[in-house]
């Protein structure tokens, strides 16, 4: 009984002993947990779950041809016809990569020679790591670095149409709603220099965006074009409108005839949709008029880069009989 007594005892000093003292824990709760992780640091957190996903859009990125790029980063212009149309369009260009061994053709020859031509760094890399560059788009290769495009601010392009009124030019300015190729961009953009206009205007968002693919289209002329990219581009053709300008949409069932084009003779700002759905609602209320090109053939439809250059030149045949 005497030593049941003692064990008891002890249990009871253990128990005093536990309720009295923290072992060091309450000086560590005390210490603090330093500071607070980063929102995008924390596991589970909505802003953590955003940044992972622009990572993973980041890294596919080489692998989406033609996509919309929010960095500053170069790009890479592939295949043998490309890189040698591109040196031959005389594109901006950083570096020409050319994978060791290659089997060279006139293709190979020439875009070397012009890249010496032109001063540009001639790179001989693996083709594995050239693989690893290109995101493992067949290269052939052969890889031309371009520079990511540098926008202008729509200000600056309403500057050079009060700048073109001043010159006793009339002013003209295309915009497109929903154009995601960026073959059809460079096209537009080529069109739009072809028949003088002052600049294009391009949605941030469902866009195409001026890539290597842009440049090699448009033959070069995306040099000589100003571009402004803008996140609303009904707000900006209000913006067009307020300084006098006038904006026509293209529209398979637009209510005026191609043949009875409007505006011809004033400052104006021509408008093209996607193939598919043509002018968004919103583009197409904000326009002073909708235009359709008439089809004679079974065609329903005009590719937007074909229809925005027959628009083109119909406006350019009409101030030419100013």
């Amino acid at each position: 009984m005497a030593g049941n007594s003692s064990r008891k005892g002890a249990v009871r000093k253990q128990k005093k002993g536990a309720s009295g003292g923290s072992g060091g824990q309450r000086n560590r709760g005390l210490a603090g947990k330093g500071p607070t992780p980063k929102a995008t640091e924390r596991k589970g957190h909505p802003a953590a779950r955003r940044a992972a996903a622009a990572d993973r859009r980041a890294a596919d990125s080489p692998r989406r041809r033609g996509a919309p790029r929010n960095s500053d980063a170069p790009e890479l212009l592939v295949g043998r016809n490309p890189v040698a149309e591109a040196l031959r369009a005389e594109i901006p260009a950083n570096a020409l990569y050319v994978a060791i061994g290659i089997e060279a053709d006139e293709r190979v020859t020439e875009s070397i020679k012009t890249a010496a031509a032109r001063g540009l760094p001639i790179l001989e890399v693996s083709r594995n790591e050239l693989d690893r560059r290109t995101g493992g788009i067949l290269h052939q290769g052969l890889a031309l670095q371009v520079p990511a495009f540098q926008y202008d601010e729509l200000p600056d392009l309403l500057d050079l149409v009060s700048a073109a009124e001043q010159d006793s030019t009339v002013p003209l300015l295309v915009a497109l709603d929903g154009v995601t190729d960026p073959r059809n961009l460079g096209a537009i953009i080529r069109s739009a220099v072809a028949f003088g206009a002052q600049g294009v205007i391009l949605p941030t968002r469902r866009s195409a965006s001026v890539t290597a693919t842009t440049w090699r289209t448009s033959a070069g002329t995306a040099a000589r074009m100003p571009i402004a990219q803008v996140n609303n581009l009904v707000r900006a053709l209000k913006d067009c409108k307020k300084i006098g300008m006038q904006v026509v949409g293209l529209d398979a069932d637009g209510d005026t005839n191609i043949d009875e084009l409007p505006f011809a003779d004033q400052p104006l700002v021509i408008v093209v949709g996607s193939e598919g759905r043509g002018l968004s609602r919103l583009a197409g209320e904000t326009c002073d008029a909708t235009l359709s090109i008439p089809m004679a053939g079974p065609a329903e439809s005009l590719n937007a880069s074909v229809a925005l250059a027959v628009t083109l030149a119909e406006v350019a045949r009409l101030r030419r009989l100013l």
